[in-house]
């Protein structure tokens, strides 16, 4: 891991190693986008980018996400890999390649709803929808809500937020 270049981010999922490359330009507008939203509509919140999460409860998995919600000042005294307890939403955003099925659409939701984070958002470029997951149970979300870019979607408590889509068809390659 050591010798990783700097293109690419490592995070371990389900007891191993796995590479992610670090995140293009639209990418980055996609979160700055949310996190303006966050900010307009719940200023007592935060939407940190790219944080480290224990995501398993056995087998240290870490996970990077690219954004977490969670109140202001939740992240205070944290080291670099926090506890997902008091975080309220997890945030991904696909990258183009050949592993984001996998990892944005089984393992980082599998781990994320182990760690017991009540909300789930999958910001996927590769089919223009956003996915929603919530309540989770037993390692896995109960629920799931997926929607083409342009709809509104309502983000359930604890994040109660409604999300106007539409922007995003402007960050799709």
């Amino acid at each position: 891991m050591r010798h990783a270049p700097e293109t690419v981010r490592l995070e371990f999922i389900k007891g191993k190693a796995q590479v992610k490359p670090a995140p293009d330009g639209n990418h980055r507008e996609v979160h700055m986008w949310l996190l303006e939203r966050c900010m307009q509509l719940r200023p007592d919140l935060r939407l940190c980018p790219e944080r480290g999460l224990k995501t398993e409860a056995y087998r240290k998995g870490r996970a990077r996400a690219d954004g977490i919600l969670a109140p202001k000042g939740g992240l205070k005294g944290h080291g670099e890999w926090s506890e997902a307890g008091g975080v309220l939403m997890a945030v991904e955003v696909t990258s183009y390649d050949s592993d984001t099925n996998q990892r944005d659409r089984v393992e980082k939701p599998d781990g994320y709803a182990a760690a017991g984070i009540p909300v789930y958002l999958l910001i996927d470029r590769d089919d223009c929808s956003v996915v929603l997951l919530n309540q989770p149970e037993d390692g896995r979300y109960r629920h799931q809500e997926k929607l083409p870019f342009g709809a509104t979607i309502e983000i359930p408590g604890p994040v109660n937020i409604t999300l106007d889509t539409d922007p995003l068809k402007e960050f799709v390659d």
